[in-house]
Formats: structure tokens, C-alpha cells, sequence
């Protein structure tokens, strides 16, 4: 039995080096160019001529200064920084092409409703519909720092400030404009119908909002409302308002039970279970052989930078990784807060006495997601494996090296995916929310919370 057609972005950062560590260097990689709009233009105009169905855009406001307690390896590797906006680059992505879709995060630690709103749809506007918001709360001391906070907030207290955050967003989106509500009539003199737009009177615990949204009416009104939270407070977000889930797991049954929990909680926050888009994080590595694409990720391996993987490493833990022996397996180790790192590697491999540097090499290329080596067929087949066996509806593709390795995946791996009916054929059309649930679907679907504040419900007699 065939898998059903996967949906395919790119994930990539506006900065000179994402996940990898030490793959700037490599001669083929182009993450240097990340300041030129015409690399960002070539990059989109190749994603669509390989029919991929958008980019997703990671971002990061704060900076990984926990390795050695300094950003210095942080800054030597590029690990994340330098970084620009990545909402700054879709406009010119998107006039250079037709149906390609733009995922852009936002964090709703520091920034506020009001602002959010207007940016997602101006950016609606813009892209006629092809945008979507990943909604993240940051995780880093370093943002909260230099956004004037001592520390960052707890756990509990971000993600009920995120909640807050999206549901103001949803009320000055769905609740403020009717859709008329522009009448643009020269005769009468009105360019809108003041009866027609309304104030939401958002009064939260962290924000209030009194009045009236800045834009009109978007083609999706709300982008599509990404998320990526692995935590029981991050599934129970998304259970109640996401639409698409990035994961990031490491082994096919642990994606699967990831999957099937989810799908249970969006049952009970009383929505469809197919209400979500599941993308799972992967790196694909790939040439016209199996043999090929070996001998290129084993040259990638060579560039793997120690330092530069356990300065992102130190970041995404909290956790000093300068402070442990390199080649000392980390079961013989009693160094606090180690456990939890030690248990995502020993879960994938339990008979394999994981060392620092095993670590590094492994998230050098890819960051923590899977990697496929592998000829068309390999790599066909593998993916295809992981929609049969997970029930997620296809991937997010990091990447080695910035730009090659997309470029591969088109060479060699997309056409065997279409040729077996597993990926789409033709550019994508319409709004990214079409594209994932289906044409005509450019609205939130009834059962998402955010439909409740429509205007038309909203002023409706009761």
C-alpha cells in the first residue's frame, strides 16, 4: 500500500548557519549569502520548481551563551547568530513565485498581540494567503536579558502567557472587521463602514486590548497557526488552537505515540483529530547513488565542529556541556542535569555508551532530527516508511549544507517521490491553508476555537 501524498517544506534560518555545526565551511554551502534577497529569490523560485510546499523559517531571539558561560562559540561557529528577521524576506519570496507557502516563527514572550496581528496580515496580504505563524515562547535567558526581564519566565507562566497571546490574536483577527466591512465607495465618500468594524475588548491577565484591529480582512483572515511545543503543556496548546505540528523525534515509535497522543488531545480539546498537519523534523542527504550520497555525508562529518555543537547543544539544554569529558561515556558521568540529555540518545541507540563527542557528531549534521543517506530509492523509501508507520503528513527537511542539500533533494529524491504518487506534481495554488486541508478551506475550520469570535457569530441575535 502506497503512503498518501506527504507534504514537503524546507526548514531554514535567516543567518548564516542553522542546526549544523561546522558545515559553513564546506566549499559547496551558501549560508554566507543569507544577507542577499537574491539568494533568498534563487533559493524560492528552486523550492517551487521541485514542487515543494513551502519554507519554514526558524527563529531565535536570544543567543546560546551557556557553553563555557560566554556566546563566544556560539558567535566563532555562527551557531545561530549572526541572525536577521525572517519575516523581512517573504514579501520578495513570495512575488518571485505563485504558490509557495511561508512559515515565519514569532515569539509571544516578548512582543505584543496587537503588533503580532498586524504583521501576519500584512503578510497575508502580501503573499495572498500563503503564511502561517509559528508560535513559540522562547526558551532562552539570554532573550529575556535583553528584553529587559531578569530571567526567563517559568515554564507554566509562558505557555499561559502564549495562550493569552494567541487568543487575542485570534479575537483581533476573526472579531474586529467584517468582511464588507471595506466598501471603498467613492460616491458616499466611505472607504469603510464604520458600523462594520468592532472593538474586541480583550482583558487578560498579560495583555489588554480595548479596541479595534489595524488591517482589514486577509485572504485567510488567520494565517495558519503553526507550533512546535513537545511538552504536556506544549500538546495541550496545539491540541487546542495549532493547525500544524512540527516534531522532532528521533525514532519512528516514538513519533507514533508523539502522533497518536496528540491527535487524542485535539480529540478532547472538541476538535477533529485530522484538524492538525503533522510535520516531523528530518535531514535528508542524498546523490544518485547510495554509495554517493555515503561519501558525502561522511565529508560532511569531517567538517563537524566539536565546539560549534556543543555550543547549540548547551543552549537547547541549559546545560554546561564544556564542564564533561569529551570521550567519557555519560553513564559513568555525575554531573547534574545530565539524565535528561543522556536519555533522548540512549533511547535511540540503548546499547550504545553515548560519549559528548558521539553527541556532537550525530546533531553535527542536522541538528537532533533523523538522517537518511541514501540514493532516490533509499531515501524514497525511507521517508515513505516513516508516514506508513508514523501518521504524520510529511516533512520538515533540514539540511548539511545551506542550499546543496536542497538542491539535491530535488535532483534526485523529489522525482522518485512523484513518480510514486507520494509527492505533489505541479507547484502548489492557493492558501496555505488550502494546501493543507483542501481547496476552499482558507478559513479556520469550524471547530477551532478562533471561529467563535467571527464577527458574524459575535453580532449575531441571540
Amino acid at each position: 500500500m502506497n503512503a498518501k501524498q506527504m507534504k514537503v517544506f524546507a526548514f531554514d534560518f535567516s543567518g548564516p548557519a542553522h542546526l549544523s555545526a561546522g558545515l559553513w565551511r564546506h566549499p559547496n554551502d551558501r549560508g554566507s549569502e543569507y544577507k542577499n534577497i537574491d539568494y533568498w529569490v534563487e533559493y524560492a523560485k528552486l523550492l517551487e520548481s521541485a514542487n515543494f510546499d513551502g519554507i519554514f523559517f526558524a527563529d531565535n531571539i536570544g543567543y546560546h551563551d551557556v557553553y563555557e558561560g560566554s556566546v563566544d562559540a556560539a558567535l566563532r561557529d555562527g551557531a545561530q547568530i549572526p541572525t536577521n528577521d525572517p519575516a523581512y524576506l517573504i514579501p520578495a519570496m513570495a512575488a518571485a513565485t505563485k504558490g509557495l507557502a511561508f512559515g515565519v516563527t514569532t515569539s509571544t514572550a516578548y512582543e505584543q498581540p496587537y503588533t503580532v496581528a498586524r504583521k501576519f496580515s500584512t503578510l497575508d496580504h502580501i503573499t495572498k494567503g500563503r503564511v502561517g505563524w509559528n508560535v513559540v515562547n522562547s526558551y532562552s535567558d539570554s532573550a529575556a536579558r535583553n528584553h529587559s526581564a531578569d530571567k526567563q519566565r517559568s515554564h507554566a507562566d509562558r505557555y499561559e502567557r502564549a495562550a493569552e497571546f494567541v487568543d487575542a490574536c485570534l479575537k483581533l483577527w476573526e472579531g474586529s472587521w467584517e468582511d464588507d466591512a471595506v466598501a471603498n465607495d467613492a460616491a458616499s465618500g466611505t472607504y469603510v463602514d464604520p458600523s462594520k468594524v468592532h472593538e474586541i475588548h480583550h482583558e487578560g491577565n498579560s495583555f489588554t486590548i480595548p479596541g479595534i484591529h489595524l488591517c482589514e480582512p486577509s485572504v485567510q483572515r488567520t494565517p495558519v497557526i503553526f507550533q512546535a511545543g513537545g511538552s504536556s503543556r506544549g500538546v495541550a496548546l496545539a491540541a487546542a488552537t495549532a493547525e500544524a505540528v512540527f516534531m522532532n523525534s528521533t525514532t519512528k515509535s516514538g513519533l507514533k505515540k508523539w502522533v497518536d497522543n496528540l491527535r487524542a488531545e485535539t480529540v478532547a480539546a472538541g476538535r477533529r483529530a485530522d484538524s492538525l498537519a503533522v510535520l516531523q523534523m528530518i535531514t535528508v542527504i542524498s546523490a544518485a547513488t547510495d554509495e554517493e550520497a555515503q561519501k558525502k555525508y561522511e565529508e560532511y562529518l569531517s567538517y563537524v565542529s566539536y565546539e560549534g555543537a556543543m555550543a547549540r547543544f548547551s543552549g537547547w539544554t541549559g546545560l554546561d556541556t564544556s564542564t564533561l569529558e569529551p570521550d567519557l561515556p555519560l553513564k559513568d558521568m555525575k554531573v547534574e542535569g545530565t539524565q535528561t540529555m543522556l536519555d533522548v540518545f540512549t533511547k535511540m541507540d540503548p546499547d550504545k555508551e553515548w560519549t559528548p563527542r558521539d553527541i556532537a557528531e550525530y546533531i553535527g549534521v542536522g541538528g537532533t532530527s533523523p538522517v537518511i543517506v541514501g540514493g532516490p530509492k533509499t531515501c524514497a523509501d525511507e521517508l515513505e516508511s516513516w508516514i506508513n508507520e508514523t501518521g504524520v503528513d510529511g516533512f520538515n527537511l533540514a539540511h548539511g549544507v545551506k542550499y546543496q542539500d536542497m538542491a539535491d533533494f530535488a535532483q534526485f529524491v523529489a522525482p522518485e517521490l512523484q513518480r510514486r504518487g507520494l509527492m505533489r506534481t505541479e507547484p502548489a495554488a492557493g492558501t496555505l491553508r488550502e494546501n493543507l486541508f483542501g481547496e476552499g478551506h482558507n478559513r479556520l475550520a469550524e471547530d477551532h476555537p478562533g471561529a467563535a469570535y467571527r464577527v458574524s457569530k459575535v453580532n449575531s441575535p441571540v
